[in-house]
């Protein structure tokens, strides 16, 4: 069962290459004053196709969620450009911004980040209802997008009466119930014991081998690497390195 049946994009598809993701070209990232500022990412450039699946390594503090917060819309570089899907990001205003993470990007997020107060079936409602789609729609889209998880049986089920495991597969329907072009996925498992870890992957991996939806995955995990990505690229104090 797809996770993301009759979902509708409300951005406008870029005009970049075909083929082409991400193309982020000297990119750097600063915070704090500027007399003593830290510098999250040094010069970062990469191409990252579309459909394609990689993996950013390195430890804590090396740049990586810094990063993919800079692909997912969330942070502006301080410097350098950024391109997903044609569209400059830089150049987009905070509604156009909104909007590219509505319709092209899913973010998994390590800590869930559900909202304690709203259901299974809620939290996966929220995205759609930004979206513009019409109730029974969504309710229809959120249900299917839990049943393709195992979670049929929690959805009126609040965070606080889900298992940690549970929690994760809430977060991936939300991800992923806008059908996104891009999924970013930030130490999905890290809160996971290996065996729940393990079906949470083969969910990504069932996902990800039905649609083309090009996946970054921020992890410090070599295994986890290997099992969802088909190219790793390793950061270390905000740089890429070979």
């Amino acid at each position: 069962m797809s996770l993301c049946p009759e979902a509708v994009s409300t951005v406008t598809k870029g005009d970049g290459p075909p083929t082409m993701a991400v193309h982020a070209v000297d990119v750097r990232m600063s915070y704090g004053a500027s007399s003593s500022p830290v510098h999250a990412l040094r010069g970062v450039s990469l191409d990252i196709r579309r459909g394609e699946r990689v993996a950013l390594l390195g430890k804590s503090g090396s740049g990586k969620s810094t990063l993919l917060n800079l692909l997912g819309g969330l942070d502006r570089p301080s410097a350098g450009s950024i391109y997903a899907f044609g569209q400059d990001l830089g150049r987009l205003d905070s509604r156009q911004l909104a909007q590219y993470r509505l319709g092209r990007v899913g973010i998994i997020f390590q800590a869930y980040n559900l909202i304690a107060t709203r259901t299974a079936l809620q939290n996966v409602e929220l995205p759609m209802i930004f979206a513009g789609r019409s109730p029974a729609d969504r309710r229809a889209a959120a249900r299917a997008a839990l049943a393709a998880v195992g979670l049929s049986d929690r959805l009126n089920h609040r965070p606080v009466e889900l298992s940690g495991g549970e929690q994760q597969r809430v977060a991936i329907a939300r991800a992923l119930v806008n059908r996104p072009d891009m999924l970013l996925a930030d130490e999905p498992t890290g809160n996971l014991d290996s065996a729940t870890a393990g079906e949470i992957l083969d969910i990504l991996n069932g996902h990800l081998d039905a649609h083309e939806t090009t996946l970054v995955l921020v992890t410090h995990d070599d295994e986890l690497a290997r099992r969802c990505a088909t190219r790793t690229l390793y950061l270390k104090d905000g740089q890429l390195i070979p």
